[in-house]
């Protein structure tokens, strides 16, 4: 799986990840809000996402960096730890937004705390994720692109 398939996985992985950040955050919540109308409704059902999608980019992102370190290749250029840089910072954003920001704003409400604090920072939380995994699939289509046999035409 070294020779041709593991990079390519590891691309199909990276854009699945910045896909699947992009799809919540920019279209499925947004208009989870819009369409229901009431935030009592929608918040939770938000919140549910938010955590399916936190764990899934713990993952993502951490295999992907565990990919750049141990499997990409003999020795590591710039960008490949740039692209390890990122992956660990949108994981660790991840494990934060999940296990403290997202409790914070679902009983920001009925504590009095502050909801558009907690919702702030979940926000530049989640936007921290998408930059990390948009900055690791670049990085992994150049590689993979270094050969031009390799590159997807």
């Amino acid at each position: 799986m070294r020779g041709n398939m593991a990079p390519r996985l590891a691309v199909m992985v990276a854009t699945l990840w910045w896909g699947m950040l992009t799809g919540l955050a920019f279209v499925a919540v947004p208009s989870l809000f819009a369409k229901l109308g009431n935030p009592a409704v929608a918040g939770p059902v938000a919140a549910w996402l938010f955590a399916v999608v936190a764990k899934l980019s713990i993952g993502c992102g951490g295999g992907l960096a565990l990919y750049l370190k141990f499997f990409a290749g003999p020795s590591l250029d710039r960008w490949a730890k740039l692209a390890i840089y990122f992956s660990v910072l949108a994981v660790l954003a991840a494990v934060v937004q999940d296990s403290v920001v997202a409790q914070q704003i679902v009983t920001a409400r009925s504590t009095g705390g502050s909801l558009r604090l907690w919702h702030g920072l979940g926000t530049l939380l989640v936007f921290t994720q998408w930059v990390g995994a948009l900055v690791v699939s670049w990085v992994l289509v150049s590689r993979l692109c270094e050969t031009p046999a390799r590159c997807p035409a």
